[in-house]
């Protein structure tokens, strides 16, 4: 799957994640899909972070990580892991 594709869906994954956790979803829907190699899927949140100060949620943002990359799985029927920028 390409980059292009998973964009045309990123819709869809989103309202599945919405209905799993709406937290997630929350965490989700200002992320922009930067680059997709074939594996690993990388969502660019520089424009949700100008505006932000510096937090620490690493256990919370990997179970948001885990349930999209189970969404996305379940709705795109694609392997992927989940980096950050």
């Amino acid at each position: 799957m390409e980059l292009q594709e998973i964009r045309n869906r990123w819709n869809e994954v989103l309202d599945a994640v919405l209905e799993v956790d709406r937290v997630s979803w929350l965490a989700f829907f200002d992320a922009r899909l930067a680059d997709f190699d074939g594996k690993v899927l990388t969502l660019d949140f520089s424009d949700a972070r100008k505006l932000s100060s510096s937090h620490e949620f690493s256990q919370t943002r990997l179970k948001q990580q885990q349930i999209l990359t189970q969404t996305i799985k379940s709705v795109l029927a694609i392997d992927v892991e989940i980096s950050e920028r």
